[in-house]
């Protein structure tokens, strides 16, 4: 399997620094990050970290869950997959942490029942790759079977 690769480009200190994230293997953007941006409500047009682990884990999890559904027998009409990882204070160094994450998924599926998309949301979780590298962080699942 291939190694993917991103890199960061930063200047100055951490509460008056910037840097740019360059995603190196897709060549399909650069990005601004800034902690001052990081830490506020509004994001005004830079990414964080969050918002790429972000981005990852809840692509992963669309991959492992449309595995899965397959498997079991399921036609995939849509899966929409959110993912929200938050950020804040780490009480025993006094720095920062990820403080949570909640997938939530809602899916069109055919084939399957509500139950069987629960047990399969639940092993998508559990099997996900992003998911086991984040085993440090409360992740939580909301996942819906909608007509």
């Amino acid at each position: 399997m291939p190694t993917r690769t991103a890199r960061t480009a930063w200047n100055g200190t951490l509460e008056e620094g910037s840097g740019q994230v360059e995603l190196s293997s897709s060549k399909v953007g650069t990005y601004d990050v800034s902690f001052p941006k990081r830490a506020a409500e509004d994001a005004d047009g830079t990414t964080s970290p969050e918002e790429l682990i972000a981005a990852a884990h809840s692509a992963c999890y669309a991959m492992q869950f449309s595995a899965i559904l397959g498997a079991a027998g399921g036609t995939i009409e849509a899966l929409d997959v959110k993912a929200d990882v938050s950020l804040g204070p780490d009480s025993s160094d006094g720095g920062f942490k990820l403080t949570g994450i909640k997938l939530t998924v809602r899916g069109e599926v055919t084939g399957i029942d509500a139950e069987q998309f629960a047990k399969a949301a639940a092993d998508a979780k559990a099997g996900c790759p992003v998911s086991k590298a984040l085993t440090g962080v409360e992740i939580t699942l909301d996942a819906q079977l909608e007509a």
